[in-house]
């Protein structure tokens, strides 16, 4: 059994207002850089085995003070990498609303295809496959994994262990710096905490709080 932090990136820029996609040099503006720090304090209590982050910046620079919290090395984990989003990539939502793709996008997720990116099934597979190959690196019963990611990439995960279809995936609220936690088993997963963007109870390690 391994339980994952599911940690979405904190704020930077983009965020509601344009899809940075993976354009490099998209950092955390000063309320997200606020966030990591809160983030960091507020995980500063759990016993994390390990810290893992999509390889853009703004992941990146929100995994880092976790990290340090618990002296742990940030790794790379590509499969955790924000939505190829294509020809969207640096347009603004105002933009996209015009478009009729975009719309169907929205509302049929499942059967869309980003023009020159990924579908949200590719999205799912490249996911699981890495969170497959995390469990297989941390196998001890109970360990704790952080991986940082991005709105859509961790919000298909968590519809995918509900049952749910990805054309629902918008009905899920993962805000900026929020964690949800998903443990997943050899009978399959559960997700056992949503979009919190609370503090833990003070010193108890999340394993055993459980």
């Amino acid at each position: 059994m391994t339980m994952f932090l599911l940690i979405r990136h904190a704020l930077c820029d983009p965020v509601g207002q344009s899809i940075a996609g993976r354009q490099p040099g998209v950092h955390l503006n000063e309320a997200g850089q606020i966030q990591s720090r809160k983030l960091a304090e507020r995980l500063d209590g759990l016993a994390l085995d390990a810290v893992y982050s999509s390889p853009l910046e703004r992941a990146m620079e929100t995994a880092g003070p976790v990290g340090q919290r618990h002296h742990l090395e940030v790794q790379t984990a590509l499969g955790l990498n924000e939505v190829d989003f294509g020809e969207w990539t640096g347009r603004t939502l105002a933009e996209l609303e015009q478009l009729p793709a975009w719309r169907w996008f929205n509302s049929f997720r499942s059967g869309s295809t980003i023009p020159g990116g990924e579908t949200m099934a590719e999205v799912l597979s490249r996911s699981l496959r890495e969170l497959d190959r995390l469990r297989e690196r941390h196998p001890d019963p109970g360990a704790l994994v952080a991986v940082v990611s991005h709105g859509d990439v961790l919000r298909m995960l968590v519809v995918h262990a509900l049952g749910m279809s990805a054309d629902l995936l918008q009905r899920v609220e993962l805000s900026p710096a929020s964690v949800s936690l998903l443990q997943i088993e050899d009978h399959g997963p559960r997700v056992l905490l949503l979009n919190s963007t609370d503090g833990w109870p003070s010193g108890v390690p999340l394993r055993n709080a459980f």
